[in-house]
């Protein structure tokens, strides 16, 4: 029943949807589309539908890779176009829960004891949906203490190591990567290996394996008998692989119920197959989005999730979206220059933050609240009278949506009803969903990612490897301009000079640099023509004489 002249009340009636089953609730009342939008973009959604329903259906999503795009069968294996992939899929379930629930048990341990500890290695899609699952479900009864180490980053590996120096013994290492080479975990995981070493600990012992089958990384766990090795498809992508054993596996050893975060997406996908639109959840946000955007992504859009453990939230559809969306070519290969930046924090945190900009600054996005109706699972005390600290979050929530409304500022309401399994896996396959409909409605290739470089770091390792070449045969200083003039590469002088000047930092890593008039007139040589009782500014190059001399 409307209130009479109360318009925002009564839009609010109209563009509410619900999904009674799981309890969740999508709120686009406070977008500003006209009240025929969503009629006039009627047949846009139908044919967007139509093409997410050929992708369920196994229709091949990524012409120029000729694979089909399937992660929508990982919670619904029945829809999975062939028995073989049905069973697969299945398969890898069921094994998850077993080394987890033999884990647990201690049927499985390490050298020195039951697993206490599992350290997950990943990169990108590899590693955000399990660290958004691990940190929504984490409970003061986890099985397993699961961290993650997802950047080449010496010092992240070193302080974790440290942190578990007494425990790499009881400490598994799951190592995820589709391709079997992409550097970054590769490259973490040998690092893991020499610290298993340097404790006496084998790692092979300590591991098991994500990837597609016969890739390198699979074959190294075959051959050194690693502890059990997991599946991927090449028809999952790394951003929506968080169904498969990539997310499953360390959610399953911290402790979560797997099975129950499978059904909540199964049932957000069937949800959003539903083919009237103010019934579709997915159908809606994409529309939404595409309204704020003007199609062509003009808006930001800002996560804000008011509870801590969504504070992943943000970090995980910011990957989902932009990886998805942000394409240079549409389908019919026309330069569009499509995306959708995402960007956020949590809340009451943004009150303090960044609220004051999206209040007062540029009109230049739009926000995504996350609200969730249960505050915790005990008893909550008065902090005022009358009052529980979970009255004051659901308060700043609803008093920053109001605040930006009223300045002109869109935004959009997602209610969880707690933080489960099943809810979780409803709201990542709803997000999943939208970004599916919205390329087709900007006509774009929501699954492949032609931008994404993963051996970006190939050229500047190869010109140090050059570099330090020219180097060893030198007999008297260089500077980096000459350097680069000697080994044919004057235009990358920059580099040289950065990679130069970061390896003399390292006294192990056999480069001395001398200071000149300026930081780049410095003239670098090989530690061994240094003196070595000499501070650097000093260091002498052959008998009697000073670098820069």
């Amino acid at each position: 029943m409307s209130v009479s002249g109360n318009g925002l009340w009564d839009r609010y009636q109209a563009y509410r949807c619900d999904a009674p089953d799981l309890g969740l609730s999508l709120d686009i009342s406070r977008v500003r589309f006209d009240a025929d939008y969503l009629d006039r973009m009627r047949a846009a959604m139908a044919n967007a539908m139509d093409a997410m329903e050929a992708l369920e259906s196994g229709a091949i999503a990524n012409p120029d890779e000729r694979r089909m795009v399937g992660h929508y069968w990982l919670r619904s294996a029945e829809r999975a176009p062939t028995e073989q992939i049905r069973r697969s899929i299945s398969s890898a379930v069921a094994s998850v829960q077993a080394f987890a629930t033999a884990a647990h048990a201690g049927a499985v341990q390490g050298a020195r004891g039951p697993f206490a500890h599992l350290i997950h290695v990943g990169i990108g899609g590899s590693s955000l949906g399990a660290q958004l699952i691990c940190d929504v479900l984490r409970t003061g009864r986890d099985r397993i203490a699961v961290h993650f180490l997802d950047n080449a980053d010496p010092d992240g590996i070193d302080q974790l190591v440290e942190r578990l120096d007494g425990a790499l013994g009881q400490t598994l290492v799951s190592v995820v990567s589709k391709s079997g080479w992409t550097p970054t975990p590769w490259h973490v995981l040998l690092e893991l290996e020499a610290a298993y070493r340097r404790r006496g600990l084998d790692l092979a012992r300590h591991a098991v394996a994500t990837t597609v089958g016969g890739t390198a990384l699979d074959r190294r766990a075959i051959e050194q008998g690693w502890l059990a090795r997991f599946p991927l498809w090449d028809w999952v992508g790394g951003r929506t692989s968080v169904t498969s054993a990539v997310g499953l596996f360390p959610a399953a050893m911290q402790g979560v119920d797997v099975a129950s975060f499978l059904r909540g997406a199964a049932a957000m996908d069937c949800l959003t197959r539903h083919r009237e639109l103010r019934r579709n959840q997915a159908a809606l946000l994409a529309l939404a989005w595409y309204w704020l955007g003007n199609g062509r992504g003009d808006r930001d859009m800002v996560v804000l999730p008011y509870r801590d453990r969504l504070a992943t939230l943000g970090r995980y559809v910011q990957q989902l979206v932009m990886e998805s969306i942000g394409k240079e070519l549409d389908r019919s290969g026309r330069v569009v220059h499509q995306g959708l930046t995402v960007y956020g924090n949590k809340g009451s945190t943004d009150q303090h933050a960044y609220v004051q900009q999206l209040r007062d600054g540029p009109n230049n996005f739009f926000a995504i609240f996350i609200h969730v109706q249960d505050d915790r699972t005990g008893p909550s005390m008065e902090v005022e009278p009358g009052l529980t600290l979970g009255d004051f979050l659901f308060g700043y929530l609803e008093g920053t949506r109001r605040a930006l409304y009223e300045r002109g500022r869109d935004s959009i309401t997602i209610t969880l009803p707690d933080l489960s399994p099943a809810t979780l896996g409803a709201l990542i396959a709803l997000f999943e969903r939208a970004v599916g409909l919205y390329a087709e409605l900007v006509d774009v290739n929501a699954y492949h990612q032609p931008g994404v470089d993963k051996r970006a770091a190939a050229s500047v390792v190869q010109l140090q490897r050059v570099v330090l070449g020219h180097l060893e045969r030198l007999e008297s200083p260089q500077t980096a301009g000459e350097i680069a003039w000697h080994i044919g590469r004057p235009e990358e002088v920059e580099t040289v000079f950065k990679v130069l000047e970061r390896l003399a930092r390292d006294p192990r890593r056999g480069v001395v640099a001398a200071a000149g008039p300026t930081p780049f007139a410095a003239r670098f040589v090989p530690s061994r023509l240094a003196r070595p009782d000499a501070p650097p500014h000093q260091q002498a190059v052959g008998p009697g004489r000073a670098v820069g001399s």
